[in-house]
């Protein structure tokens, strides 16, 4: 495989005459060469280091979002829960995703039992899979790059690092939202779409289809958004005649339908009475929750049933979204910083040969960064912080792959100037990000900004200057600069507990009251129903008092966001006679329901979904099942206001407490519903 980048022990601008066997990555040069065992052993340090900053500690974030914990719960009881992603063992509705991050935490908290730990190290050893992968994706490209396996490794190992310590990989490797696997399928998906085209093996080209069908039943649409970038590359640098690139990819995308369309398939052909209703659907139709609430809605905001959507309470959508403070201190470190080093990979190879594997990584990561980004950027429906986590693949990519290339040709002064360029982007980034923490390491951000300054102007002088030591103190420093804030970041975010729906890594940041990111159910929280800076709350009721609270001990916003904590008296009052009813209670919002389910191990009925927007059940079916004995106790409480949808909660409520006497039990509102 030839090459537009060669070694330094190579004259700049010429090319070989054949490529080396180690740059082709035969085993025999890999053996010859005397890194391979430390090259194990760095790597080794590398991911365990990963491991014990996704692990420690884990069991202080609780049950996380007990939205998914209470769905894993369910599905480790019931097959049928687990197969279809139920928030309850008796299957009365879903989470609004479909389950395929639930069927990991179902059978961990089936082997396991139900405890934090079984629910949350598996995301945690997903994100030591991701480094992992990121480091085999960038090394495989490097390798022939540099016809240096010792560079290709280190490259493998920055990308690995920029990944592990961006903050909210760190943050979404410690949770059990669906991110994590999402985030480790489309990153495979990457790896086997270079490998593919380096190769020259369709295999995995159509392994990177099942991957990302696999990432659809994780998080639907949003995988789709690497998708136009692994196709480009393939059409650009493959080696087959353009006819049959075309054909290749349309097998990939075939094997991507299949391995998402099965369950699709499932759902769509068992008839509604035999499965539980889908969830964030108004007509019990994953395609809808697919093309609507979880699809074109995300873009436009025409989210029916979302609660504080409609362009209401998500921020204002604009190409700087992702450094702002909600977004920044997130994801934002390196993104100056890769797109730099990225545009520099572009220009070093405008020569190279079509099928030069650089230029198809640079097309694969760079383009996840920009269409990711641009999309996250200007979509005016619901968009969480945390949803940046699938902008630190394509960033460490390129941080990864063109900060050791450029490296290797800093005796070029263009190029030196690039580096430095890079270097500076990302002092002056983190320079920015932290100003908008000040009480958080004050000192940090000089240190950063005069480092980097500094840096780069070794970074040049080193180009020219061939001291060994010099060398490699500066580009350990360099890393050491760049990786700085991001991961003290990490850290901070690693030593609190996150609880709650919407989290958010890293330290309280001026907009953002104290608590956002760390519990959700914290006071001075600031959620998706509440306009920016302000607290004031929309639609005329506010979450904690004018909106729903379930009763016991919920958080602010009544529960959408954290689970009740119900009082042991009520946790006793649900558990008696429970043998006798389908579900122990019934109350508003999945929220709501995962706390008293969680608490009791009972199935509880969410009413309306995670919204309490669904038309689930309905006033007369509700009615139904109480007349057949099926639903013990309703827990009161306040409703939420959503953007339309379905009235039948409000509806339930109302009949509830016009046909049945309240009681108040651990200062929880409850009504018995038997006659």
């Amino acid at each position: 495989m030839t090459t537009y980048f060669k070694p330094l022990t190579e004259p700049a601008g010429q090319a070989s005459a054949a490529p080396s066997r180690l740059a082709q990555g035969s085993w025999a040069g890999r053996r010859s060469n005397r890194g391979p065992v430390r090259h194990r052993l760095e790597l080794t340090a590398v991911l365990v280091g990963t491991a014990v900053l996704y692990i420690w500690g884990l069991g202080a974030s609780g049950w996380a979002n007990a939205f998914y914990s209470a769905a894993a719960q369910a599905g480790s009881q019931d097959w049928t829960a687990w197969f279809f992603g139920s928030s309850d063992a008796a299957n009365s509705i879903t989470v609004d995703k479909p389950p395929a991050a639930l069927w990991i935490t179902g059978l961990s908290v089936r082997l396991f039992g139900l405890n934090s730990w079984s629910i949350l190290v598996p995301q945690a050893l997903m994100g030591v899979a991701t480094a992992w992968i990121m480091y085999l994706a960038i090394r495989r490209a490097a390798l022939p790059a540099t016809d240096n396996l010792r560079l290709a490794h280190r490259a493998g190992l920055l990308a690995a690092a920029v990944l592990a310590l961006t903050p909210v990989a760190t943050l979404m490797f410690r949770f059990n939202n669906p991110d994590a696997l999402l985030v480790l399928l489309m990153t495979a998906a990457g790896y086997a779409v270079v490998r593919s085209i380096q190769d020259r093996k369709l295999r995995w080209l159509i392994l990177a289809g099942v991957f990302l069908g696999f990432g659809f039943l994780a998080k639907q649409l949003q995988v789709l958004l690497v998708v136009p970038g692994f196709a480009l590359a393939y059409l650009v640098s493959a080696h087959p005649k353009p006819s049959k690139r075309v054909l290749h990819l349309l097998a990939a995308g075939g094997a991507m339908v299949a391995s998402a369309g099965w369950w699709i398939a499932a759902v769509e052909l068992v008839p509604a009475n035999l499965r539980p209703y889908i969830g964030g659907s108004q007509n019990n139709s994953i395609l809808e929750l697919t093309f609507g609430y979880n699809g074109l809605g995300r873009l436009n905001g025409d989210e029916t049933g979302s609660v504080g959507g409609g362009g209401n309470g998500w921020g204002t959508p604009g190409l700087l979204r992702m450094f702002g403070t909600e977004f920044g201190g997130q994801i934002a470190w390196l993104i100056p910083t890769a797109l730099i080093l990225g545009g520099a990979l572009l220009w070093l190879g405008r020569r190279a040969p079509r099928t030069d594997v650089v230029r198809a990584s640079v097309i694969v990561w760079g383009s996840w960064l920009l269409v990711t980004g641009l999309v996250f950027s200007y979509m005016q429906g619901i968009i969480h912080p945390y949803y940046a986590v699938a902008l630190a693949p394509g960033i460490a990519g390129l941080v990864g792959l063109g900060g050791v290339l450029l490296w290797q040709r800093r005796p070029q002064l263009p190029v030196a100037l690039l580096l430095g360029a890079s270097l500076l982007a990302a002092g002056f980034t983190a320079f920015a990000l932290l100003g908008q923490a000040p009480t958080f390491l004050p000192w940090l951000r000089w240190v950063v900004i005069l480092g980097a300054v500094v840096l780069a102007a070794a970074v040049v002088l080193t180009g020219r200057w061939r001291l060994v030591w010099l060398t490699r103190t500066t580009a350990g420093l360099a890393v050491a600069v760049g990786l700085a804030a991001p991961l003290a970041y990490s850290v901070a975010t690693a030593a609190v507990p996150h609880t709650g729906a919407i989290v958010s890594a890293g330290p309280a940041t001026a907009g953002i009251g104290p608590g956002f990111g760390r519990n959700a159910s914290a006071q001075g929280v600031r959620g998706p129903a509440t306009r920016q800076g302000t607290g004031q709350t929309l639609g005329g009721q506010g979450f904690g008092g004018g909106g729903f609270n379930g009763g016991g001990q919920g958080g602010a916003m009544g529960g959408l966001l954290g689970a009740t904590t119900p009082s042991s008296e009520l946790v006793t009052a649900l558990k008696a006679d429970a043998g006798n009813y389908t579900w122990a209670a019934a109350v508003v919002g999945s929220n709501n329901a995962a706390g008293y389910q969680l608490a009791t191990g009972l199935p509880v009925m969410a009413v309306g979904g995670f919204n309490g927007t669904d038309p689930s059940p309905t006033l007369a079916q509700f009615q139904q099942l109480v007349a057949d004995g099926k639903i013990h106790y309703f827990i009161g409480g306040r409703l939420m206001q959503g953007n339309g949808g379905s009235d039948a909660s409000s509806e339930i409520a109302a009949w509830v407490a016009a046909n049945y006497q309240a009681q108040t039990i651990g200062g929880t509102t409850v009504y018995e519903l038997r006659g």
